[in-house]
């Protein structure tokens, strides 16, 4: 018999039940309704902050599900707030490695996640060191379109930035300028290659440079000089279909040995684009077909 299903209550279904059932919604940013029985999240809540569909996180739960793929091991534990060790027995579990020690990590700490779920509608998202999106709330949806009906491997910002083919935008839905678009591009490169040094053994990372090297030739040129640096701060502006032209500053936050990106966009307090951002995010993302 596996071991691992010796123990009562120690299988893969029955610890995304145990960690789904200990997390409160308020954690989650999830509104709490009057008279809820339920004291963690529900098995849809649980499916709509991985995903995945209700039916995917009932079979995992019923043990009908064993072997979920690296991806959506991930997005459990991101939905889950787990801890690193929670996350790491997630994925043996499910019968996969974990993520490595100086591989670029995708995780979301229970803290991070905290902080996240009180910023309310402010337009958020977190990108892994390569610039792979990793999570993003309502507010950034509502803003600058919803990245969900991208495939997962797809939403790079990078990728976005620096297209090697004629497929269309995958983050941003609607045209974005900078006031330096120039200078944005040098900083996105030149931030990725401070990734190269922090994983040097990142075949992820790895594979995404020599891509776009090879790919586009505006990157190409930006990479051979060398230039190493962190992406901090721009301003955009966003030509919403909805309320038109939105100017927001954009303050990209780091989050500790992980190198995780929180990328916050906020207008300048009493403008004419705050109170678009406000309208748009109240109304929520125009319904959008996102071509795959």
């Amino acid at each position: 018999m596996d071991l691992m299903t010796t123990a009562p209550g120690t299988g893969l279904g029955a610890m995304i039940r145990t960690w789904r059932e200990r997390l409160p919604p308020s954690a989650a940013g999830l509104p709490v309704a009057h008279g809820r029985r339920a004291v963690g999240l529900r098995r849809e809540e649980l499916a709509d902050l991985a995903g995945v569909s209700v039916d995917y996180v009932v079979r995992l739960e019923q043990g009908r599900a064993t072997t979920p793929s690296a991806s959506v091991v991930a997005s459990l534990a991101r939905a889950l707030q787990l801890s690193t060790a929670e996350r790491d027995h997630l994925y043996l579990l499910a019968r996969l490695v974990p993520p490595a020690d100086g591989t670029i990590s995708d995780h979301l700490p229970p803290g991070l996640q905290r902080v996240l779920a009180r910023l309310g509608d402010v337009a958020v998202a977190v990108f892994a060191a390569d610039w792979h999106l990793v999570w993003w709330n309502r507010g950034w949806a509502a803003l600058l379109g919803d990245p969900s009906a991208a495939p997962p491997r797809l939403r790079n910002f990078a990728r976005d930035r620096f297209p090697v083919d004629a497929g269309p935008a995958r983050l941003a839905l609607w045209p974005v300028t900078e006031t330096d678009r120039d200078a944005t591009d040098a900083a996105v490169v030149s931030d990725l290659r401070r990734a190269t040094g922090r994983f040097p053994r990142d075949s992820h990372l790895a594979a995404l440079i020599r891509e776009l090297i090879a790919g586009n030739e505006r990157f190409a040129e930006l990479w051979a000089t060398g230039q190493v640096a962190a992406h901090r701060e721009d301003h955009k502006t966003i030509e919403h279909p909805s309320v038109g032209p939105v100017t927001v500053n954009c303050d990209v936050l780091t989050d500790g040995d992980c190198e995780l990106k929180i990328v916050i966009l906020t207008a300048v307090p009493g403008s004419e684009d705050e109170t678009k951002l406000q309208l748009v995010t109240v109304t929520g993302p125009p319904v959008t077909t996102l071509g795959n």
